[in-house]
């Protein structure tokens, strides 16, 4: 476990995590997550940007698959709140079957990109490049928080300010997948619910005038028992003996802001100008780190001077040198696209290379800066990027 911290054991169970709870949260994440897409699909589409049309489900499923990922405009709250919090959910479902923070996240990773994403998703819109990163990475961190704080909770006798009704309601939210099953059983009294699961079906139906409709149904079921009586209080916490003193820890989740100054090529026709720059990435080690990042800046057209929205956004790898000191030089290669005016049709893949310094201030606070070359087979065009940014990782930060 410390020997290769980034081993993965989801599938082994080789600390004795109990495989078949997860089992039975998988399902009933499923189950769930089918209720879930029902409601978006409810919402107004400038609020999900999910669009509705009358083409076959399975088709647009698959034209979907084959557009993405895109970097997508969902409002703030869905991209940055509401799909963390259910990569939390998902970590949690891991997290609470005995499986230490690493496999949790990759738990959550593989669910969030392939049961939703790539998944459920699909069949309204095409996956999204911030969501595949943000839900895990960041519901790693949230997850881990509300892991905690549950337990805190229900070994604290299940009260937040003196009162159970504030307490059932924090746990809840917490943790909906495993609330719902552990209500449903103190009703009744018993440890009936094993496991919630979803099945998904298209079939043909024939038609009154002689057509035929392909339909999409969905169900949910549970694998409901006699069960075993409940012994004493219905919060209960399984699995107290978790180790809290993992290998690796979201300590490792870094979020960063800054500035930087974007020069575009002349093919893009807009001048070069100052603009924000965010990332969002896993200091692996000293040696290693990876980023998903975003660069904006409002830059003036060549002829009429009025102002372009320029972007670019990319996923990098960094190799740092000097890794026993606190500042460390860095070289930095990565792939991604540039766009103008938010339009699909004025964007560029693009393949960057660059240099930058990192210099720790604390194991919490960082700096960084660095130049980066992106290369446009497509225009034949060669932008540069300088910038700069404050670096913050989450916990523990860097050991």
């Amino acid at each position: 476990m410390y020997e290769n911290p980034y081993k993965i054991s989801l599938f082994s169970a080789a600390q004795g995590e109990d495989s078949e709870r997860l089992w039975s949260q998988t399902k009933s994440v499923g189950a769930y997550g089918l209720g879930v897409a029902g409601f978006l699909a409810l919402l107004p589409s400038e609020l999900t940007h999910w669009e509705k049309s009358d083409v076959n489900l399975l088709d647009k499923w698959r034209d979907n698959v084959r557009g993405g990922p895109v970097w997508d405009r969902d409002v703030f709250g869905i991209n940055y709140i509401g799909h963390p919090y259910f990569g939390g959910v998902y970590y949690q479902a891991a997290r609470k079957s005995g499986y230490r923070q690493w496999d949790a996240f990759v738990y959550s990773f593989l669910m969030s990109t392939f049961y939703w994403e790539y998944g459920v998703e699909a069949f309204a819109e095409t996956p999204s490049i911030q969501d595949l990163v943000v839900t895990p990475v960041l519901g790693w961190v949230y997850g881990e928080w509300a892991f905690n704080k549950e337990r805190e909770i229900i070994l604290g006798g299940g009260t937040v300010l003196g009162s159970e009704r504030l307490g059932n309601t924090t746990l809840f939210f917490l943790d909906p997948i495993d609330s719902i099953g552990r209500g449903i059983n103190s009703l009744i009294g018993k440890e009936v619910i094993k496991a919630g699961t979803g099945h998904v079906e298209f079939q043909t139906v024939a038609m009154s005038d002689g057509r035929q409709d392909k339909q999409f149904r969905f169900s949910v079921q549970y694998a409901i028992g006699t069960g075993k009586d409940i012994n004493g209080s219905i919060r209960h916490w399984d699995r107290q003996e978790i180790t809290t003193n993992d290998p690796v820890d979201f300590g490792i989740v870094g979020l960063s802001f800054g500035s930087g100054y974007f020069g575009p090529d002349a093919e893009w026709d807009v001048d070069s100008g100052w603009g924000g720059n965010a990332s969002l990435g896993l200091y692996f080690s000293r040696r290693f780190s990876a980023r998903l990042s975003y660069g904006r800046a409002e830059l003036k057209h060549l002829q009429s001077r009025r102002k372009i929205t320029f972007e670019n956004y990319s996923l990098d790898g960094q190799y740092y040198l000097f890794t026993q000191h606190n500042l460390r030089p860095f070289l930095t290669l990565g792939f991604g696209e540039s766009m103008k005016e938010m339009d699909l049709k004025q964007k560029a893949f693009q393949v960057n290379t660059g240099v930058g310094l990192h210099y720790r201030l604390s194991p919490n606070w960082a700096l960084q800066t660095d130049w980066r070359r992106y290369h446009s087979a497509k225009l034949m065009a060669q932008d540069d990027l300088i910038s700069a940014r404050v670096v913050y990782r989450f916990g523990r930060g860097e050991g």
